[in-house]
């Protein structure tokens, strides 16, 4: 009896086999169910639904051609999120992640949009709306966290271009070689006027020379010597007719021409080089790595300030200097808020008195370091160095006098190059300098001493000595070199973006645009997981 109940139970176990899968489906048929409520998923489709991200969208068309397309609100918020979760989603890990994730395939409701897909919504659908959605986001967290945009925290950082770095250009380089074509141009025709000298003809030489100029040359040459282009010898063992070699030296000098003023054209009057890969991209000075190397690679000069951890605005530049970046970006600030900030705060990189003038007409505070900032408060030695022009006595007439007693008198005025207030400098010489006590320690040529002094910069580098060092100005720097420089931190080495993906300055704005959405929507989440915790 003990048997054949030992054996009826395993035939029963052995029989559930037939009729259990592991692979079987389940309950519940929701995804939204096997999401914890404290999912950020969840938190960031409310945050979406509150923004209306459909109003952002392009208008559908009338008419519909081939299969039916994706929810086109879906695959804006999968995008979003995807650089929210990781700070930047390849195109290929998006459709990976919509067959895998759970929470991707939460999003885009089980549809699986290829790479094709994602890369066409965003070059179509987003380009020219992602700043408005940049916008939007950064109000709706504007008001829930109550982001302070006076005080906005200013740094820029290189990040190296999807650009071959051995393809440069050099704008001064081109220059030069075109010179040098001009004058292989002026000898070229020297010869031509010695052969068409009988004829009593003369073609007409100068210093420059444009491509119409030559092609309309060569064009009134090869009629006046009957050319045939079709009767040309080539190869080893053909001797060429001088005519020939004429008409193929000039259409070849006309060819490098052309070529040099299109890449003049390029770098345009602001840029001294550009990639030939990239043309967009600009070869800049880029930090030591790990290994020591100072690398000069093609890349962009990404520009970004920072409210309350929040990147507030953001903007791509082609310029290697910070200085020249401070006013596009204001005016991109002014663009998205309607106002400028009162304190923007950036390093040495941002101080020039055109920057200056610019905060004074604009109501702006000035809390940007100048380039000597340093020296100027932390080595006593060259502060108070005597021979210095701003440390020079004044003697009852208002003339200066330098540490050997000699006056100094006004020599003639200069205006500053690049500025854009009418700046000059006014420069000062000794009278004197013979036998001077001092003269080795004060001057390094033979001459008399020359000092050039700007009175209107100097009392600007005073007043911002003052702002800088007073408590405020201190806590604005603190939290400059913990915000600023802490959010590129964040993005290059936590979320792992350290160089641009796409080409061409119009989609790399796009790029970083949504980089930074999902750099401030990761903050946000994090500050609101905070909250519960601290509480």
């Amino acid at each position: 009896m003990f048997f054949s109940f030992w054996y009826n139970l395993s035939v029963m176990k052995n029989n559930t086999k037939f009729y259990y899968s592991p692979k079987q489906g389940r309950l519940p048929l929701f995804l939204a169910d096997y999401l914890d409520i404290c999912d950020p998923v969840l938190a960031f489709d409310q945050i979406m639904e509150e923004i209306g991200m459909e109003q952002y969208l392009k208008p559908e068309p009338l008419y519909h051609y081939g299969r039916p397309g994706y929810n086109r609100v879906n695959m804006l918020k999968t995008i979003l999120f995807g650089f929210m979760d990781t700070g930047y989603a390849s195109l290929r890990e998006l459709e990976d992640r919509c067959r895998v994730n759970i929470r991707y395939m939460y999003l885009m409701d089980h549809e699986t949009p290829s790479y094709r897909a994602f890369g066409y919504f965003i070059n179509e659908e987003m380009n020219g709306k992602v700043e408005d959605i940049f916008r939007a986001v950064m109000e709706y967290i504007r008001k829930e966290d109550d982001v302070d945009l006076e005080h906005l925290y200013i740094d820029g950082s290189k990040f190296e271009a999807n650009a071959n770095k051995y393809t440069w250009v050099w704008k001064k380089s081109t220059e030069k070689f075109r010179y040098r074509l001009f004058a292989k141009i002026t000898q070229l025709l020297d010869q031509i006027n010695e052969d068409l000298a009988y004829t009593g003809l003369k073609v007409e030489t100068n210093t420059e020379y444009t491509p119409e100029c030559l092609e309309m040359i060569l064009d009134r040459y090869a009629f006046r010597c009957q050319i045939d282009t079709e009767a040309f010898v080539h190869g080893r063992g053909h001797r060429k007719p001088r005519e020939q070699h004429y008409y193929e030296k000039l259409k070849e000098y006309t060819k490098k021409l052309r070529e040099y003023i299109k890449k003049i054209q390029i770098c345009g009057p602001e840029r001294n080089s550009y990639s030939k890969t990239e043309h967009d991209a600009t070869f800049m000075r880029m930090k030591k790595d790990y290994m020591g190397n100072d690398q000069l690679l093609p890349a962009y000069n990404i520009q970004i300030g920072v409210a309350d951890e929040y990147i507030a605005v953001v903007d791509v530049m082609q310029y290697r200097s910070d200085m020249d970046c401070f006013v596009p970006l204001m005016e991109k600030f002014k663009e998205l808020y309607g106002f400028y900030p009162k304190y923007p705060v950036a390093d040495a990189g941002y101080g020039s008195f055109n920057n200056y003038i610019y905060c004074q007409e604009h109501g702006m505070e000035k809390y940007m370091k100048f380039p000597m900032y340093k020296k100027e408060t932390k080595d006593n030695g060259y502060h108070n160095a005597p021979f210095r022009a701003v440390n020079f006595n004044v003697d009852a007439d208002g003339d200066l006098v330098c540490p050997g007693g000699k006056k100094i008198h006004f020599a003639y005025r200069k205006a500053v190059r690049g500025n854009q207030y009418g700046r000059q400098e006014e420069y000062y010489t000794c009278e004197d300098c013979s036998g001077c006590p001092y003269a080795s320690q004060c001057k390094k040529t033979d001459k008399n001493r020359t000092v050039c002094i700007n009175s209107e910069l100097s009392s600007m580098h005073k007043e911002v000595l003052e702002n800088l060092e007073s408590i405020q100005g201190a806590l604005l720097r603190m939290n400059r070199s913990i915000q600023a420089e802490g959010t590129f931190g964040v993005m290059k080495y936590d979320r792992w973006y350290k160089r641009v993906v796409r080409k061409g300055l119009k989609r790399v704005k796009l790029e970083l645009i949504l980089v930074s959405i999902g750099h401030n929507l990761y903050k946000f989440r994090n500050k609101k997981m905070r909250l519960p915790e601290a509480a």
